[in-house]
């Protein structure tokens, strides 16, 4: 009886965390900075650019951008595509600019390039701004 009792418990258990983690990869809201930045470059190295843009500022510069990036991604082929999808994200820094901004400093497990996003909070949500794109050569403000 008390085996049967762990089993349900272990599964329940089971059960539970994969819900939990099938919502967070469907929600699109970001309760930090990096949050979102997180989420956002979860969405575009899966190649899921329309939950990327719920992570973004709506604005015609930012999503040309990243229309620019879902065309390159096209042209990728089977096995890069796969290799971004399993990557890792690391995050090497969060620059506090102001209560609203931040320079989130990251790279991939695949590439390992480091690059920056600033990431503003609008609205009360923190979305990236795409006009302002930084690698790690270029001075931040």
């Amino acid at each position: 009886m008390q085996k049967s009792v762990y089993s349900f418990l272990l599964i329940l258990l089971i059960v539970v965390a994969c819900n939990n983690d099938d919502r967070q990869k469907t929600s699109t809201t970001a309760d930090s900075d990096v949050d979102a930045a997180r989420s956002f470059i979860q969405a575009a190295l899966v190649g899921d650019f329309d939950r990327a843009k719920t992570f973004m500022v709506s604005d015609s510069l930012s999503l040309e951008t990243l229309n620019t990036i879902e065309r390159w991604n096209e042209r990728q082929t089977k096995e890069e595509k796969e290799k971004y999808q399993v990557a890792s994200i690391r995050i090497h820094n969060d620059r506090k600019v102001n209560d609203s901004t931040s320079i989130i400093s990251y790279s991939n497990s695949y590439k390992n390039k480091i690059d920056s996003l600033k990431v503003v909070k609008t609205g009360g949500k923190w979305l990236v701004d795409f006009k302002f794109i930084f690698n790690k050569t270029d001075s931040l403000p």
